[in-house]
């Protein structure tokens, strides 16, 4: 064997644990901001809540971020007390008892896996069509997506602070344009004078379609509960976990209420109500980028558009592969997904089977003459979105039957009331969205429960799951849940 060859080798074939130390604050940050796509829910969901929901929008906005922060106040006090890259797995095995972390593992899997897949049929679909518009270059979608696939399993493969840096550089770049576009929107005025209207409980709770802003509004914030996973490769989790998990949501709170609410600024109340129901809705934020920027900021933000999506799914990809790691490593899973390289830390296996199973649907996809976004992207996501949700309101009452019995010195508001109100509001949330699921998958009819059963699904087996392993199996059962001691080392930078 030649001393390269080892090299690689070393670097990708011992170790079981996760390097820690590795993740500072901003890093997860940019993890699970970038999950959420920020430029992205504001190019399509901004359009679609005012046509579905009407005015109140950024309120509504406003509304699932307080909701999301009351959820994480106890789900990142469990994160001092319980670390596991597993995160929703051990939560809710812990407080609510193993069969059930388990079906919210096979839940949690399977929803962040399809939002992978989904988010490469949107890579391939938009990177097509701005290859077509910028350079005329028609290259079909598929091959845009399987690239994409596998410089984000290198990326995978590779120490977690490079993804970090990688997610930073691209999710500055999205935020920036919209920021410059805020700014053009500010200095020269709308049509109207502002108005606070758009974040009135009226606009938002008395509006007729009050359901769809939820729906929209709670989708908008996918993946922000990924701060716990990181947990063990994070310098001084139980201080980074916390402060990560505050800065995404009220980050991702103000960010969408106020860009939402200066489009109503740009075109006016009447103005921008008149064209969310216009055939030319879709085009919302682009048109306001061309009227107070010039062309060049829809040329720069269907680019942008692009590398968002590829920052969304590299998140993704990063938290299935952790969630896929934490499973084998208890043996829920095959072993073989819990091998992480020696140089890298990194859950390299894991990291491949899921690019491996990103690009099988892919190229099924293809061969099957798929449309990339209306059936591989759509129904993807639709499947995913249901089972965050779900597992997120799962989470949050396990953090309250968690800490009922002992609240581990924490103030009963923290561990008991907050949850329990975050709780609640999933719980409606995810209500509004099985009731109202046409507004995320964007059909009607018997499709619609065929997308949502995998989640009660594959929640139930679950159960089943552990009660057949505490029968058949209690010392593995007995391991299942566990708190992963931190071995805290210094990150390579400071």
């Amino acid at each position: 064997m030649t001393t390269s060859t080892k090299g690689v080798l070393d670097a990708t074939t011992t170790g079981t644990t996760l390097a820690s130390g590795r993740l500072r604050v901003w890093d997860i940050v940019f993890f699970v901001v970038s999950a959420a796509a920020p430029l992205t829910v504001v190019v399509s969901a901004a359009p679609a809540a005012f046509r579905l929901g009407g005015i109140g929008a950024p309120g509504a906005m406003i509304f699932a971020a307080v909701v999301l922060i009351l959820f994480a106040l106890g789900f990142t006090a469990m994160s001092t007390h319980v670390r596991n890259a597993g995160a929703f797995y051990a939560y809710v095995g812990k407080g609510l008892g193993k069969p059930a972390g388990i079906g919210i593992a096979f839940v949690t899997v399977l929803a962040y896996a399809v939002l992978a897949i989904a988010f490469y049929g949107f890579i391939g679909f938009f990177a097509q069509l701005t290859a077509v518009n910028l350079l005329g270059l028609d290259v079909p979608w598929w091959v845009w997506a399987l690239a994409s696939v596998g410089v984000v399993a290198l990326l995978g493969a590779r120490k977690i602070d490079v993804g970090a840096k990688v997610l930073a550089v691209l999710l500055g770049a999205e935020v920036l344009i919209l920021l410059i576009l805020t700014v053009a929107i500010l200095i020269t005025g709308g049509p109207e004078p502002a108005s606070a209207l758009p974040f009135s409980p009226a606009a938002v709770f008395g509006a007729p379609g009050v359901a769809a802003l939820i729906v929209i509004a709670f989708g908008a914030f996918l993946g922000f509960e990924g701060t716990a996973i990181y947990a063990e490769e994070a310098h001084r989790p139980e201080k980074t976990v916390p402060r990560a998990t505050y800065i995404a949501v009220a980050f991702l709170g103000v960010f969408y209420a106020f860009t939402f609410w200066i489009l109503t600024y740009a075109f006016g109340i009447d103005g921008v109500l008149a064209l969310a129901q216009s055939d030319d809705f879709t085009e919302m934020v682009f048109i306001a980028g061309d009227q107070y920027l010039g062309a060049w900021a829809g040329v720069a933000m269907q680019v942008l558009i692009v590398t968002s999506f590829f920052a969304c799914v590299l998140a993704f990809h990063n938290a299935t592969s952790r969630y896929l790691f934490s499973l084998g490593r208890e043996g829920l899973l095959p072993r073989a997904l819990a091998r992480t390289g020696q140089a890298t830390g990194s859950p390299y296996v894991a990291s491949f089977a899921m690019a491996a199973l990103a690009a099988l649907a892919v190229v099924v996809a293809a061969v099957l003459g798929a449309d990339p976004y209306l059936q591989l992207a759509i129904w993807t996501y639709a499947v995913g979105v249901a089972g965050v949700i779900f597992a997120q309101a799962v989470a949050a009452i396990s953090a309250v039957a968690f800490f009922a019995k002992d609240r581990r010195g924490h103030s009963v508001w923290r561990v008991i009331v907050a949850p329990a109100f975050g709780a609640l509001g999933l719980i409606v949330a995810f209500c509004l969205v099985t009731a109202n699921f046409e507004i995320v998958s964007g059909f009607t009819g018997p499709i619609n429960w065929l997308l949502l059963l995998p989640t009660p699904v594959l929640f139930v087996a679950g159960i089943v799951v552990g009660f057949v392993l505490r029968r058949r199996a209690p010392k593995t059962y007995e391991g299942l849940t566990q708190s992963i001691p931190i071995i805290e080392e210094e990150p390579s930078q400071p």
